[in-house]
């Protein structure tokens, strides 16, 4: 009887992981491009954005190893122009972010996201290579301070003292 129940067990704690595991997707940067070009609504595109662009920096990481800098600044432009498509897209459907932030919110958090992974890869590299990375951390930055402004656009203004007024 022992032997019958340690077999249960055991027969319960495989399917229970080969559960587990089937249920977990695993995505391409292909795949993930796919279902980000396929995709109409412009808050799901700014949603699929999220696991695309993690999916894009490591695979610029990848090729940036294997000292393959212009491939990967392939990658980064492709992420650039879908960031920009997905705002522009953002914009013609919500133009009042403060009123309806959902996808505003979701693109910039990917952005932010994007910002830290480059500048990590930009720091491992020669200063040659470094000057097209930069460029790039540049127009992602300004993606990312203008949707910042968008949904938060009645910030008072700084004294100088790195205090807002009041």
């Amino acid at each position: 009887m022992l032997r019958f129940a340690q077999l249960s067990a055991l027969v319960l704690a495989v399917a229970m992981a080969t559960a587990c595991l089937s249920a977990q997707e695993y995505h391409t940067t292909e795949q993930w491009r796919a279902k980000f070009d396929h995709e109409a609504d412009p808050v799901h595109k700014a949603k699929l954005l999220l696991p695309l662009g993690e999916s894009e920096f490591k695979d610029a990481e990848s090729v940036l190893a294997n000292d393959k800098a212009a491939e990967a600044l392939d990658i980064l432009k492709k992420y650039i122009d879908e960031t920009q498509s997905c705002e522009k897209a953002l914009e013609e459907k919500f133009p009042d972010p403060e009123k309806h932030s959902n996808g505003y919110k979701q693109l910039q958090i990917s952005l932010r996201g994007s910002l830290r992974r480059l500048d990590a890869m930009i720091v491992g590299l020669n200063e040659d290579d470094r000057k097209p990375f930069v460029e790039i951390r540049g127009q992602l930055d300004e993606i990312d301070r203008h949707l910042i402004h968008m949904l938060f656009p009645k910030q008072p203004a700084n004294d100088g003292a790195g205090k807002p007024k009041r």
